[in-house]
């Protein structure tokens, strides 16, 4: 999840993962994309959702529906940017190993010797916790700094980022740890913003140009943008039944923890990769690196900007997984990359307005029960039903198909 500690996005975060880790599992019926965004709104406040489906690796089939603001009433398109949140964190471990595969860091080298400067602010808890324990949430950092009048000073700093992070950061190294480091995960936006930090120093190039560079550019992401201001037209997020304001989000000096805005195509380019690079396939890491970042560190369930587990909702995993959220926006994406399949989601509101009900709702039909791509939910882009706020595109040839086999499908009574 993400900072806003007032409305609880990460107690958020954690209940809607184990809702759907603990949700029983339910007969397989063909349930198109576009009538799971529709069931999936009903009864919620939420202006819009998106949802796309992967399959083998491959983009089958992706919708939007709803307006992009409350106020404006213009349809969402494919082309909408969405803000991910904390699922941008996987974006930046995967930034991170980059680098590590260069030489130019180490998983092991120690945070004191990584960012010297905070040294002599930095407790003795910290000094030794690498990147690992950063980006798993195993360095018993705090979740956030817990000055949150200080927090909102970076909404109009105008010093260059990477100095309002080292500012953050002197601060937050100096905080009593929330747990010993290699224990328990304790989830942690600090320890991202860290390992972000840290990437820029060993660089002297900006978090985002890094982004760019290093994962964005390569796998052709162009929609993607840490800029928090949405430009005119595009999609906004939403809080308590209007359009939120830019204090209500998060400033772009944390965007190493998330808030990346990108659009669903974008999205599953990074997600397709990552699911291809176990297998050989990937375009940005070496296979090893992959399941480095793709395997839980320690006795937890959390590998780096990932949740890992071996099933989600009764699919037989293993399964990564996310959600994010700035408290006006919601995103979640579930990979399998045992079958190269997934689902990605995403809401303009989060819970104030059911964004996150709506987004957990669609989130079950794609991996619970066979999201399936048939000619009747086949609409061109240009053709696209503007009228109810509803565009649908299938990649490829239509043809009857299911996302999730049932094979996979623990079914009641089952062992």
């Amino acid at each position: 999840m993400f900072f806003n500690p007032d409305r609880s996005m990460t107690r958020l975060a954690v209940i809607f993962c184990l809702a759907l880790l603990a949700a029983a599992p339910v007969s397989a019926q063909e349930v198109p994309v576009a009538d799971t965004l529709a069931t999936s709104m009903e009864g919620q406040a939420v202006p819009a959702l998106g949802m796309l489906v992967i399959r083998d690796g491959v983009v089958v089939d992706q919708a939007v529906r709803g307006v992009r603001s409350m106020e404006g009433g213009t349809p969402v398109s494919l082309n909408d940017r969405w803000n991910l949140g904390s699922d941008g964190k996987a974006m930046t471990a995967t930034m991170v190993a980059r680098l590590v595969e260069r030489g130019l860091l180490r998983w092991d080298a120690p945070l004191s010797e990584m960012l010297p400067e905070l040294a002599a602010d930095m407790r003795p808890e910290y000094r030794d916790v690498t990147l690992l324990e950063l980006m798993s949430h195993r360095s018993g950092l705090p979740e956030n700094l817990s000055d949150m009048a200080y927090f909102q000073t970076f909404f109009t700093d105008g010093q260059p980022l990477p100095e309002q992070r080292l500012a953050y950061l002197r601060r937050a190294v100096a905080e009593a740890p929330v747990g010993p480091a290699r224990g328990e995960a304790s989830y942690s936006n600090t320890g991202f913003i860290l390992a972000g930090a840290i990437a820029e120093r060993v660089t002297g190039k900006s978090f985002a140009d890094l982004m760019k560079q290093e994962v964005f550019a390569p796998l052709g992401m162009t929609s993607a943008t840490y800029d928090q201001t949405p430009d005119a037209g595009e999609a906004v997020g939403h809080i308590d039944g209007r359009v939120a304001i830019e204090t209500e989000g998060n400033p772009e000096m944390l965007t190493p923890a998330g808030g990346v805005r990108m659009t669903l195509a974008d999205w599953a380019r990074f997600c397709v990769d990552q699911l291809a690079g176990e297998e050989g396939r990937g375009r940005l890491l070496a296979t090893d690196t992959y399941r480095v970042l793709h395997t839980p560190q320690g006795d937890t369930v959390f590998a780096l900007g990932w949740g890992a587990t071996p099933q989600i909702a009764g699919r037989v995993g293993p399964v990564l997984t996310h959600a994010g959220s700035d408290g006006t926006w919601f995103a979640f994406v579930a990979l399998f990359p045992g079958s190269g399949n997934g689902v990605l989601i995403v809401a303009n509101a989060a819970d104030s307005m059911g964004g996150d009900a709506a987004v957990m709702s669609a989130a079950l039909a794609g991996i619970v029960l066979p999201v399936c791509r048939s000619e009747r939910a086949v609409v061109q882009a240009d053709e696209e039903a503007t009228a109810v706020g509803v565009e649908v595109r299938i990649q490829g040839r239509a043809q009857v198909g299911c996302l999730f086999g049932v094979e996979g499908v623990d079914h009641p009574g089952a062992d």
